[in-house]
């Protein structure tokens, strides 16, 4: 077991001896450590908070005449490290703060003119300075760096961290991740299985008893940051982020087994807020694509590192929020960034060494297919980003994966063309990166709609006939069906307002409105540039037939176009900005019913059978330069008729997947930003979500944890998964 250093300030403020975990198990005194009165536990308590609360108290910021500006202007909405992580000129300072301005932040003229001068020097193009407070708090990680209190606490280390052994479970296999469908009570990838389709066959929850649904445990993480990591389970060990860093928990009471302390560069270019979107696994080994660009194995069993290798230049504008996928031994990521002017890429690592075994490069160069569709050298910095996980299918031997937008994102004149192979479905061979066949939703797309949302993978019948199809539905507001074998367009259809689309040609080129024409005068487009749907996963049931999504509707965005400049690192995105008038942001029809929606789409027709309403008006998260009034989590679906899922005001419910009717809802008090998804232990079915910064993990009351179906005992893999 990996020892750590020191308490952490949740410990035993909450919870004597446990790192961020309340777990209210009635009837269980051997489980609720706050019955043991221990005096070095209080006495480490108490030293504990002491040391972190001065740490907290601080901003990290530079000291200087503009900080308390800036920490009154910027940090309501922005997190600190989506602007300590840039480098810009002067100039582009000014413009930032300006545009700032423009969506709402209030400032008087001298304000600005000291808000300039402040982050032009300490975030400038020439560096940046030292933050005032440089003494992390303190820690229970595995690090060989001393923290505040190590002395005095490691007398007490012994009782702290060896309470509990990590249990040992059974290696992943290929085999494994290939019949994971085979065993619903793990949760071993991203979207729970290669198909992605985000759905279940544990049942012991149903329509009937969700009612009795209560709370099991919480893990409150430390990082303010959002929270969208889907954890992962193998035979009862929890695995899911914290921040940076990775976190082994007991997937039954939440205790804490290990943390790995990742410590990624503090000045990667991040967009959207410094998120991870969770793990791999394969053997014995987790893969965490880390914020900084780089690729880390870690040992599942003590969370040790086993290698990292640098995937690219955050210097450059590259990040790697995505959750790696595994297929045969090798490790798939896409790359971020597509804000920054990167060219974009998707690649694989060998699992066993972090070596590169190919890499597909998602702009096209010229002499390569699709390099006449970018003017001049415009592809080297075309964008084309590829952060959300892909799918797998086996037995055509091919990867899915979606392509963000082109870059800049805003004014496409800098780059003629169709901009292949932005905004795309691709189907790549896992052993060799070759492309197979694409298809792009929007040509020379300038609405910033990255189309990397999750591809699922459904055997259904397509106009009497059995057929491989790709259900997908797009930031731009469609639904799409293609034929995954050969990328073949079968079907699209508006599952929310839009106004840029007229139609579709018999390939499935998309065809433009009028009205869809970006100007430096700007142009009103529904959906806006967050799109009708987003990062949350989608979900089919193998039992409904029905394709379920969180769908934004009645959203629009003065799209306006402007000049700029490319320079590396910074943001590349030519936006123009509306008139300088504070309190107004560029977003428009705000007079109109906008809201979040669970939507079920026949995917034959497309055709909505059933909407759930979560969320209209101001929600709790801000996502990066405003409020994000519209959003949610991803959608579960399991074997009983269920549908899990919540949104940014904090409510988590259950639906009747058949319906829609509301059966159970609860407040958890902050956004939910990431998939549910459900596992079980020794019987009992769990569903686990994020909200705010923290997992909440739900159950059946005892008197009613029944087992309806025969599951692979706790802590063996199926033998099915063992013999093929």
């Amino acid at each position: 077991m990996v020892q750590n250093k020191a308490m952490n300030l949740y410990t035993a403020s909450i919870v004597p001896g446990f790192y961020g975990v309340f777990r209210p198990v009635a009837g269980h005194p051997e489980r609720n450590v706050s019955n043991r009165r221990s005096p070095y536990r209080a006495l480490a308590a108490i030293i504990s908070v002491t040391l972190a609360t001065g740490a907290f108290g601080q901003s990290g910021l530079p000291r200087g005449q503009g900080r308390a500006v800036m920490e009154r202007m910027c940090m309501k909405c922005h997190q600190t490290d989506v602007i300590t992580g840039q480098r810009l000129s002067r100039e582009r300072w000014a413009a930032k703060v300006d545009q700032m301005i423009s969506y709402g932040a209030l400032g008087s003229d001298d304000d600005v003119k000291v808000l300039v001068d402040y982050l032009a020097q300490n975030y400038g193009k020439e560096g940046v300075a030292k933050p005032t407070v440089e003494t992390p708090l303190p820690q229970p990680y595995a690090t060989s760096e001393a923290s505040p209190g190590d002395h005095f606490l490691q007398r007490f280390q012994k009782e702290l961290t060896t309470q509990y052994d990590l249990p040992s479970p059974t290696a992943v296999t290929n085999q494994s991740l290939l019949h994971a469908d085979r065993e619903p009570q793990n949760w071993l990838s991203f979207n729970g299985t290669y198909r992605s389709n985000h759905y279940s066959s544990l049942g012991q929850i149903t329509p009937e008893n969700v009612k009795d649904v209560e709370l099991k445990w919480v893990f409150q993480s430390r990082s303010l940051d959002a929270y969208e990591s889907t954890p992962l389970v193998v035979d009862g060990v929890l695995y899911t982020m914290e921040g940076d860093n990775v976190v082994a928990l007991d997937a039954a009471t939440g205790r804490l087994f290990w943390i790995y302390k990742n410590s990624a560069a503090s000045d990667v270019r991040l967009c959207c807020g410094r998120v991870n979107r969770g793990l791999a696994i394969l053997g014995d080994t987790l893969f965490l694509a880390s914020p900084d660009a780089h690729l880390i194995a870690l040992d599942a069993k003590t969370g040790s590192l086993v290698w990292s290798v640098e995937v690219a230049k955050v210097s450059s504008g590259y990040s790697l929020t995505v959750a790696p996928l595994i297929v045969k031994n090798k490790v798939i990521i896409g790359i971020g960034g597509g804000e920054y002017g990167i060219r974009g890429f998707i690649a694989a690592y060998d699992a066993a060494t972090g070596n590169q075994v190919w890499r597909f490069n998602t702009t096209a160069a010229p002499g390569d297919p699709g390099g006449n569709t970018w003017g001049g050298d415009s592809w080297k910095r075309g964008g084309g980003p590829a952060w959300l996980t892909g799918s797998y299918d086996p037995d055509l031997n091919l990867l899915y994966w979606g392509v963000g937008n082109p870059g800049p994102d805003f004014n496409g004149d800098v780059r003629p063309g169709d901009n292949l192979y932005t905004c795309s479905m691709l189907a790549l061979d896992p052993d060799n990166g070759k492309l197979k066949w694409y298809y792009q939703a929007n040509p020379h797309n300038e609405f910033d709609w990255d189309a990397v949302q999750v591809p699922v993978l459904v055997d259904m019948k397509w106009e009497g006939k059995p057929r491989k199809v790709l259900l997908w539905a797009d930031r731009n507001g469609f639904f799409y069906v293609l034929d995954r074998v050969t990328g073949q367009f079968l079907m699209a259809k508006a599952f929310v307002k839009q106004n840029w689309n007229a139609g579709f040609t018999k390939e499935g080129r998309p065809l433009l409105t009028e009205q869809a024409q970006h100007t430096k005068e700007g142009t009103n487009i529904f959906p806006d540039l967050q799109g009708g749907t987003n990062w949350f996963s989608p979900s089919y049931s193998q039992r409904t037939h029905l394709f379920y999504l969180n769908a934004r509707d009645n959203q629009s965005y003065l799209f306006i176009k402007a000049n700029q400049e490319y320079e590396e690192g910074a943001e590349y995105k030519s936006e123009g900005r509306p008139p300088r008038t504070k309190g107004t942001r560029p977003i428009v029809g705000m007079d109109e019913d906008q809201f979040t929606a669970v939507r079920a789409l026949e995917p034959t027709t497309g055709r909505i059978k059933w909407e759930f309403r979560l969320d209209s008006g101001v929600g709790l998260a801000t996502y990066h330069d405003y409020k994000a009034e519209h959003g949610a989590a991803g959608i579960l679906t399991t074997a009983s008729d269920l549908l899990f899922t919540g949104g940014r005001q904090g409510n988590f419910v259950a639906l009747d997947a058949r319906d829609g009717r509301l059966l159970w809802s609860r407040n958890l008090g902050g956004a939910l930003l990431m998939n549910p998804m459900t596992y079980s232990v020794a019987g009992r079915q769990y569903v686990a979500v994020n909200a705010g910064t923290s997992l909440f993990v739900f159950g059946l009351r005892d008197a009613d944890t029944i087992q309806h179906h025969a599951e692979a005992p706790h802590g063996s893999r199926t033998k099915a998964a063992d013999n093929e």
